[in-house]
């Protein structure tokens, strides 16, 4: 039963883009670091995550409730609002310990969680705005930022470019899925004012910057001509197969930017 819950509650932290924002931390500050200090910096890393998907759950719990997505655990009773108001308070002190006494340092502990306060932004207010992107572009670019900056060096321009396209790419691709149902709900954010084929035109524009930039900083002609024709896709795919071409096209971004991040900048022997 406890293992259950716990499950379940994990589950409300939107474990799958938790769970990959965690990796992709760990591998970037591998690059710059080591593994040492990058298990710490990628475990504060998820506790922030996870009250940025905590957050969203709960201040979307009626929402949810109205339209029958039975695969959040509270909408299926898995777990109450109390149970998750409980993991707020108990994680919200860990994330910010974590982050600012282990080896992102102040500095990039702080920056982080400036990306965490945008993330619950977005959750509360920037999701109903025309500036629903927002949080997204600022929030990605400290996800990166913030592990650079702990190493005492200056995050590059084109590191965090590609990080904030990446994330608007993202939040465009996140709401697709959901956009019929939002406006009966009157969340109306960017995508949703722009409807499904705009949103899916930025996506690839998006996705084919972020290709061309990383391959401009450490070129590779396969990934290069991949990432290229997975961008493109996106404009095109169907419903049921945009988020696995954009799966494909995000990863192989993702290949170049910590290449070209390990390459580019280097690492530390902190």
């Amino acid at each position: 039963m406890v293992k259950s819950n716990l499950f379940s509650i994990l589950r409300a932290s939107h474990l799958g883009p938790t769970t990959a924002v965690t990796f992709i931390s760990f591998l970037l500050a591998s690059s710059l670091w080591w593994e040492g200090p990058a298990f710490i910096i990628a475990f504060g890393i998820f506790l922030g995550q996870l009250l940025v998907g905590f957050t969203n759950d709960l201040y979307d719990y009626q929402d949810d409730l109205k339209h029958n997505r039975t695969d959040k655990p509270l909408v299926s009773g898995k777990i109450t609002t109390t149970q998750l108001t409980k993991a707020i308070k108990i994680v919200t002190p860990l994330a910010i310990l974590v982050n600012l006494f282990g080896p992102l340092g102040i500095k990039g502990g702080l920056i982080y969680l400036l990306g965490v306060g945008l993330g619950i932004s977005y959750n509360f207010y920037f999701k109903f705005t025309l500036l629903s992107p927002l949080p997204y572009a600022l929030a990605f670019a400290a996800l990166v930022g913030c592990i650079v900056v702990a190493t005492d060096r200056t995050p590059p321009l084109w590191l965090l470019i590609s990080a904030s396209c990446l994330g608007v790419a993202a939040h465009f691709a996140n709401v697709l899925k959901d956009i019929n149902e939002d406006l009966k709900s009157e969340i109306i954010g960017l995508p949703q004012r722009l409807g499904k084929r705009n949103s899916r035109l930025i996506i690839a524009g998006l996705l084919t910057g972020t290709t061309l930039l990383l391959n401009s900083v450490n070129p590779n002609p396969i990934l290069l001509i991949v990432g290229l024709i997975g961008a493109l896709l996106t404009s095109v795919a169907t419903d049921k197969l945009i988020f696995k071409v954009l799966i494909i096209t995000v990863i192989i971004d993702l290949i170049l930017l910590l290449t070209s991040a390990s390459s580019q900048i280097g690492s530390t022997s902190i």
